[in-house]
């Protein structure tokens, strides 16, 4: 009796220290969800959400943003967002097409103001005083558009624009081949600065009235088009020499003319078209400029 109580004990002992040895079981973690945000909605996790459609062409997607919505509307645009980030506040007005709805990817669309609509001048000046964001509406009835109202024409601002165009490529279903930018006097300068960091974001861009403050050979590496658009006689900028300098860097890359011709393109508005009035302001109304809009948007 007291052998086979012992074979019974021994059994018991052998079976628990299987179990120990064993451990818990472990239940394979979740795949956090993944869904496009708005400024009045921000996931606060601080972990990349992972999708179900996870590619290098698809990357994961940021989802620690800290965004304030705003409270008022212009135009159908929500007015004066802001993007609490690492590199300052960024303000910024929001148009959403009452179409969008996740099921598909849309365009995106910046608009870096000229000195009258830095924020300084007052919420709402940028889109008061230049019609490209209302403009573009006619092309394209699925385009996210912001309208970034920033501080100077320098390096933060743009390291700003570029911290925005994350966010925004982020928080919404957008298609990464149809993320356009213009920029317009100071915002000109701040687009050069934006194409010399992060050109790869951008499948074209429009720069109207300014001077290039950045580099070239990293847009010649991104092959990204720019559309250069200037009076003959711009009173603060005169014509830009820009567009002779990436010419030349691109054949120095072996590219032919008509290569070139659909990477850089040139177009100086002649006294006749401002009808004899001020260039550097009037040029503003290049956003009623069918023909360049559509090579914007047309990319």
């Amino acid at each position: 009796m007291k052998r086979t109580l012992a074979l019974i004990l021994c059994a018991l002992l052998l079976l628990a220290f299987a179990g120990c040895a064993a451990g818990p079981s472990e239940s394979v973690p979740k795949k956090p969800h993944t869904d496009t945000q708005t400024p009045e909605t921000s996931d606060k996790t601080g972990e990349t959400t992972i999708g179900e459609t996870e590619t290098p062409e698809h990357p994961p997607k940021k989802t620690d943003y800290n965004v304030s919505a705003g409270s008022e509307t212009y135009r159908g645009f929500l007015m004066d967002n802001i993007l609490h980030s690492d590199v300052g506040d960024i303000h910024f007005h929001l148009y959403i097409p009452e179409s969008y709805d996740k099921s598909e990817p849309y365009a995106l669309y910046l608009s870096l103001p000229g000195y009258e609509g830095l924020y300084f001048q007052g919420v709402g000046t940028n889109i008061r005083a230049e019609d490209f964001v209302f403009e573009a509406q006619k092309y394209n009835d699925k385009m996210i558009i912001a309208a970034p109202q920033l501080s100077d024409w320098g390096n933060t601002s743009a390291e700003q624009t570029i911290a925005l165009t994350e966010y925004l490529l982020d928080a919404y279903a957008i298609d990464r081949g149809k993320v356009y930018i213009n920029g317009y006097s100071g915002g000109g300068e701040t687009l050069s600065l934006v194409l010399t960091k992060r050109p790869e974001l951008f499948t074209a861009a429009l720069h109207v009235a300014s001077v290039w403050d950045g580099e070239l050979a990293p847009l010649v590496q991104a092959r990204t088009p720019v559309c250069f658009v200037i009076g003959e006689s711009d009173e603060y900028y005169g014509s830009s020499r820009t567009y002779e300098e990436l010419c030349s860097l691109y054949r120095a890359e072996g590219l032919t003319e008509e290569e070139i011709g659909a990477l850089a393109v040139l177009d100086v508005k002649d006294r006749a078209w401002f009808g004899g009035g001020n260039q550097h302001g009037g040029i503003g109304r290049v956003s009623q400029d069918e023909a360049v809009m559509r090579w914007l948007f047309g990319r």
